[in-house]
């Protein structure tokens, strides 16, 4: 039997696509935290078949939502304190993301300007499409399976 101790002070990312820890793992850079931090993978979910979870033993603020809404939206975040669920946060597609995405477009200004940042604005939320702030370069995000 696994056994994942639980977390005093923290956050739990649940309901991650089976399979997507790992690379979700990178993306937030967890690895650059001093803290402790479980992954799971294929857990048994009444809800999703199998799912993947995270904890993170370190204060929320070490969290970038808008990162964690554009990977994907559908990710539970539980907030601990005192080993309780204090908060449940929402993910929502940001109307902004800064550096998630890369400009494909060879004209665009930022494959030029190398410290400049790559910023997607939000402009079809139906069909979750973003477009480059300054080329306007489109980019559908998909759903990450």
């Amino acid at each position: 039997m696994l056994n994942i101790s639980g977390i005093h002070e923290g956050f739990v990312l649940d309901h991650i696509q089976a399979g997507m820890s790992l690379s979700i793992y990178h993306d937030l850079k967890l690895d650059r935290l001093d803290c402790s931090v479980a992954i799971i993978k294929n857990a048994k979910s009444n809800k999703m078949g199998k799912k993947d979870i995270i904890k993170v033993e370190c204060p929320i603020d070490a969290l970038d939502l808008d990162i964690l809404g554009f990977i994907d939206h559908n990710i539970t975040v539980n907030i601990i304190k005192g080993d309780k669920i204090v908060e449940k946060k929402e993910l929502h597609l940001p109307k902004q993301v800064t550096n998630v995405i890369k400009c494909k477009n060879p004209r665009c200004i930022t494959s030029i300007e190398q410290g400049l940042d790559h910023i997607f604005l939000l402009t079809d939320t139906e069909n979750e499409i973003y477009r480059c702030k300054y080329c306007e370069e489109t980019y559908k995000n998909r759903k990450r399976k």
